[in-house]
């Protein structure tokens, strides 16, 4: 029927390809009906494989899997310990193919469930003190053993330090001082809300950390257990401090000698470091929004070195285009405002 049909429609000046579209073929498909007509040829009634297990044995099989022996095993497992015994069933493999037709593959015994922890909540901020994150970190001394630990409070729109301290040990009381001191600093008036992105450790999540976040209107943000990629800025500053130029090759004498070094790295940091996710501009420049005019004023450099000699550019100019929003732990969020939460 269909050959007809297209016949019909070729004879009357429409392309063939068009009107075997029309019928769901390609013209290929027609070719070969031609040849060999319309009828269905193919297999119909499968074989039942010679070496296939009766039902009877899968039985037997998904009852030795959960004898009180096996129910705790695996089939890389019991099929050894039934050889041991000079007895056996069936490969590995289709252990494993009965047990899912069962139902029991995933989880058998009394084994707890795999826990599934969720990816945290998805941020976007499109300016200054809206997102921040910190983390603490390590400053050796001279004393073996012994340490001074970095409080370190970051913008992640800016990468901008907003906060820090250095301390001889970790806790949440010392964590909300500096919070509140890095509020104080950015002269936040009341009722500001931004979110505060850590890890799990106790002095992030101390009942002291908590209670001065909900007193101050921050919203707290926490990453997986043991997935440092879910703070990734506050890892990045941390590898760009402990590798930069001036980082001492010697242990800190004293907590004194700790603070001054990390006074003249976050001045440094802040305003003379030239940062590459922010397209080479100083944080306390993004900060306070002077990027904007200098990287319209970079692209006005580049444009003109091209006029003046445009055989040396095989393409366009470097893109200075501002970025105007930064995401925290992107997953499927909307952008749709400033530090709007997503659910990642």
């Amino acid at each position: 029927m269909a050959i007809k049909l297209i016949a019909e429609a070729v004879d009357q000046g429409v392309r063939q390809h068009l009107a075997c579209e029309v019928v769901s073929i390609s013209c290929r498909t027609l070719q070969h009906w031609r040849v060999t007509g319309t009828e269905d040829r193919r297999q119909t009634i499968r074989k039942t494989p010679a070496n296939k297990l009766s039902e009877q044995e899968r039985k037997h099989i998904l009852a030795v899997c959960n004898s009180e022996e096996f129910c705790n095993r695996t089939p890389k497992q019991i099929v050894p310990a039934l050889a041991d015994k000079a007895i056996y069933l069936a490969s590995e493999s289709s252990f494993y193919r009965i047990l899912r037709d069962a139902g029991q593959l995933h989880h058998r015994g009394r084994s707890a469930n795999p826990a599934t922890i969720k990816k945290p909540a998805a941020y976007i901020a499109d300016g200054a003190n809206q997102v921040w994150s910190w983390d603490i970190t390590y400053l050796a001394s001279t004393l073996k053993g012994v340490f001074f630990y970095l409080y370190l409070f970051m913008d992640i729109y800016s990468r901008k330090i907003v906060g820090w301290e250095v301390y001889e040990n970790e806790s949440s009381e010392q964590a909300a001082e500096v919070l509140r001191k890095a509020r104080l600093t950015e002269i936040l008036p009341a009722g500001h809300e931004v979110v505060l992105h850590s890890d799990n450790g106790s002095p992030m999540k101390g009942a002291t950390m908590l209670a001065t976040m909900q007193k101050l209107g921050v919203v707290p943000s926490f990453s997986r257990p043991s997935v440092s990629n879910d703070n990734p800025y506050s890892e990045a500053l941390f590898r760009t401090m402990k590798y930069a130029p001036t980082y001492p090759s010697k242990p800190f004498e004293n907590l004194d000698e700790a603070r001054q070094w990390v006074l003249r790295f976050v001045d440094w940091y802040n305003d003379c470091h030239r940062h590459s996710g922010i397209k080479y501009v100083t944080p306390a420049q993004r900060h306070n929004g002077e990027d904007i005019t200098i990287l319209e004023q970079r692209k006005r450099v580049y444009e003109k070195a091209k006029r003046k000699h445009p055989e040396r550019w095989s393409g366009k100019t470097r893109n200075w285009a501002h970025e105007p929003v930064v995401k925290l732990n992107p997953g499927n969020e909307q952008p749709t405002g400033s530090c709007e939460k997503k659910v990642a």
